[in-house]
């Protein structure tokens, strides 16, 4: 698949400031909306669990994050009304959608983060 930045460009200009595109962009390619949705990429998860598999976020950050993509529709939240509360989170069919768009960026981050930001 090839694609141009030319081809963003028409009633929607991703390049216009004020268009919904950058809104969007800037939801799902936060550093932490990037990690949060790739967490939920492999399934359900719990409060806890998530803030376990996204290492570093507070719960401030992490409920904005998550309040943020809900919003979107890109991720449900389903409290069960039990006691202690029990909260999943998930991804939508949009949210599978667009993991599923973004996992060739993920895994060419992954190959070539210790080339880019070698340690030391």
């Amino acid at each position: 698949m090839t694609v141009s930045l030319s081809s963003l460009r028409g009633d929607g200009d991703a390049f216009t400031d004020g268009c919904p595109t950058r809104v969007v962009l800037d939801h799902v390619t936060s550093k932490w909306g990037v990690l949060v949705l790739a967490a939920l990429a492999d399934g359900t998860l719990r409060w806890s669990e998530l803030r376990r598999a996204v290492d570093g976020i507070s719960e401030k950050m992490l409920a904005s994050t998550l309040k943020t993509l809900e919003r979107d529709g890109i991720v449900e939240r389903v409290a069960h009304p039990v006691i202690p509360p029990h909260v999943d989170y998930s991804l939508t069919d949009r949210g599978r959608d667009l993991m599923e768009a973004m996992s060739p960026l993920l895994l060419w981050v992954a190959a070539n983060a210790d080339d880019i930001v070698p340690s030391g």
